[in-house]
């Protein structure tokens, strides 16, 4: 069994019997069981356990993010990842995060990150209502602007010096989108699940293919974290000329 803490939340990838315990934990309300995350809205299945409220704020790395467990999604995983992304950011730099949910991306960018502007893409109404509140939260209303929308229609209508692609499981439909976004030298960093036998191909190859004539420098690849037996969610950062 695997669970983690969301908040005032935890969640589980199983029942169990014994729910108490983690009612006992200090700041606990509420105990929920996640199933699968589902469509290009990233909305989860989940099962409450225990308790009834599956609103909270969750606090990572001084940043604070209010979301409904039930309604929007939250990878724990990726912590690092945040966190790596705002130490590559230069002074001044616009950047377009394609798929922002509830700012998971975009809130670090905003308060760690020398940014001068972050555009917030996000085609779940419900998570881009959180988007809204955690911008205000964490007090950057000056530097981050939420549109809603799909990121392959709207990315391609701003010119960023880097473009984040954090989402899993179609990534690659947008590539075009990022591709006409990015300026010469800019950088986007590109999520994929990948089997781990071809994880140093497909990702690349996808890449090139959606540069067509320009130039493409592959700068890093990453694990962040096994997504199922056999299969990574790797990032790959690519500088586009």
């Amino acid at each position: 069994m695997k669970w983690k803490k969301i908040g005032s939340i935890i969640v589980l990838n199983q029942d169990v019997e014994d729910i108490q315990k983690f009612l006992k934990m200090p700041g606990i309300d509420t105990v929920i069981k996640l199933g699968y995350i589902n469509g290009q809205k990233r909305q989860p299945d989940v099962k409450i356990l225990a308790g009834s409220n599956t609103e909270t704020i969750h606090k990572e790395n001084r940043c604070l993010f209010k979301l409904d467990v039930s309604k929007v999604m939250w990878s724990k995983g990726n912590v690092n990842e945040r966190m790596r992304i705002t130490q590559l950011v230069q002074q001044g730099e616009h950047i377009v995060d394609m798929f922002a949910g509830i700012g998971y991306f975009s809130i670090p960018l905003a308060v760690h990150s020398p940014a001068e502007k972050i555009y917030s893409i996000e085609i779940n109404p419900v998570a881009f209502h959180y988007l809204n509140e955690n911008i205000i939260l964490n007090k950057v209303e000056n530097r981050v602007k939420p549109i809603l929308g799909d990121s392959k229609e709207i990315a391609p209508t701003i010119k960023a010096d880097r473009v984040i692609m954090g989402y899993v499981g179609t990534t690659h439909h947008f590539l075009g989108s990022a591709l006409k976004c990015i300026v010469d030298g800019g950088i986007i960093h590109y999520h994929e699940t990948v089997p781990d036998k071809i994880m140093h191909e497909r990702p690349i190859n996808r890449i090139k293919k959606a540069a067509d004539n320009r130039k493409v420098t592959f700068l890093q690849q990453r694990i962040i974290k096994k997504y199922s037996p056999g299969v990574s969610h790797i990032v790959v950062d690519a500088r586009i000329e």
